[in-house]
């Protein structure tokens, strides 16, 4: 494995400035609102179009970098996120902080996402080494969350939300080197089939005629309204229940620590047992830890040991996911199909930034949210245990 730690390592980089970054973005929803005439609900609304807009860019960043290479999907959809990044501090209206938050920061972020960077370690690492490469490249990630999160907080609040947004932006600036480290020489996928082994198109087509994968994506919209709701809801459900806004940032922070574990031991897991009885059980586990936040009562110590626990399942459902694709499919085309896959996981994404501001304006508490968000944990837990882990036979496509 040691030899393969430098694509890793390269790649971890990215992801953990680019879904580390994300984690920053609303804790300056206050902040935005403020000094904006900009409201909740609007700035729910540009979040919840991020979370779609994520999914979708890492779709078309999986065909960008199967069909021209890895680094050039990387180093553009860096640029773009770092734009985005740079003018929400401009934006005045809502169509202005929708293109800015939801189609360029998210959008860029998206292209330079999971499923870019997981293909090209994925290409970089024999098949039984790459649950494990996983494994770790979702830990990286992760660790962008623990550190970013509250240094943006650190810097919110001494100097400013501008001034945490620029140095945002100089902080993806500085990650493109790394995206030529990951360098595919020769491209092996064609739209057309003809510059490689694999038709892009019909294996999309054979993709979405597996049951396997079409349970896998559904269970992945589950994965993404969790998340969603946590990373940007998650300073209104603090500040609802009266507790100091700085404990936000460690909240994340904590989550980002403990998906550091959770991910190192999906990948170890994954690399020996069923990849779906894993994920089956992280979804459930998910289910449990809500229900007792629910019922605990709401202190500091109630939320960071939530946080711990929710970490542990955070992302943990990466690593296999991806996996199982690969499995199924191939390397070849594992940009394009994951990266379908995440959009499942967006448009899940989508709802729960969404409606977790419509419900709060409606109710004006979060009950609602959570009581779906179990729901979809269960429904996830049973949907992937009919998933076949096998290759798809060539002559299927």
């Amino acid at each position: 494995m040691y030899i393969y730690l430098f694509p890793i390592i390269s790649a971890s980089v990215i992801v953990a400035v680019s879904f580390g970054g994300r984690q920053i973005l609303p804790l300056t929803i206050d902040d935005i609102i403020t000094s904006t005439s900009l409201d909740y609900l609007t700035l729910s609304f540009a979040f919840a179009i991020g979370q779609v807009m994520w999914g979708f860019a890492n779709y078309i960043g999986g065909i960008i970098a199967d069909k021209f290479g890895n680094e050039k999907a990387l180093i553009l959809g860096i640029l773009l996120s770092a734009f985005g990044c740079s003018v929400i501090p401009y934006c005045e209206t809502p169509i202005e902080i929708i293109l800015a938050v939801g189609l360029l920061s998210a959008g860029g972020s998206g292209i330079a996402g999971l499923a870019v960077a997981m293909s090209a370690v994925n290409k970089k690492v024999p098949p039984e080494k790459s649950g494990m490469a996983f494994g770790i490249l979702n830990a990286g990630g992760s660790l962008g969350q623990t550190f970013l999160a509250p240094i943006g907080v650190i810097l919110i609040v001494n100097y400013g939300w501008t001034i945490a947004l620029n140095a945002l932006t100089a902080l993806l600036i500085c990650t493109l080197p790394f995206a030529y480290m990951l360098k595919d020489s020769d491209p092996r996928v064609g739209s057309t089939g003809k510059n490689g082994t694999v038709n892009i198109r019909r294996m999309i087509k054979v993709a979405f005629a597996t049951p396997s994968y079409n349970f896998l994506a559904l269970g992945f919209f589950t994965c993404g309204f969790h998340v969603a709701f946590i990373a940007v809801h998650m300073p209104g459900v603090i500040a609802y229940c009266g507790l100091p806004p700085t404990l936000s940032g460690w909240s994340l922070a904590l989550i980002g620590l403990f998906n550091v574990l959770g991910s190192l031991v999906a990948g170890w897991c994954i690399s020996r047992w069923s990849k779906k009885l894993f994920l089956s059980a992280v979804y459930l586990s998910r289910a449990i830890i809500v229900v007792v936040f629910l019922v605990s009562p709401k202190s500091e110590v109630t939320f960071l040991i939530f946080s711990a626990a929710l970490g542990v399942t955070y992302l943990s459902t990466v690593p296999p996911t991806a996996a199982l694709v690969a499995k199924m499919f191939g390397a070849n085309c594992m940009a394009t199909l994951f990266g379908i896959a995440l959009f499942s996981h967006q448009v899940g994404g989508f709802l729960g930034a969404y409606l977790g501001g419509y419900f709060f304006n409606i109710t004006g508490e979060y009950t609602v949210v959570w009581l779906i968000d179990i729901a979809l944990a269960l429904f996830a837990a049973i949907i992937h245990l009919p998933i076949k882990e096998k290759l798809v036979t060539q002559t299927a496509i």
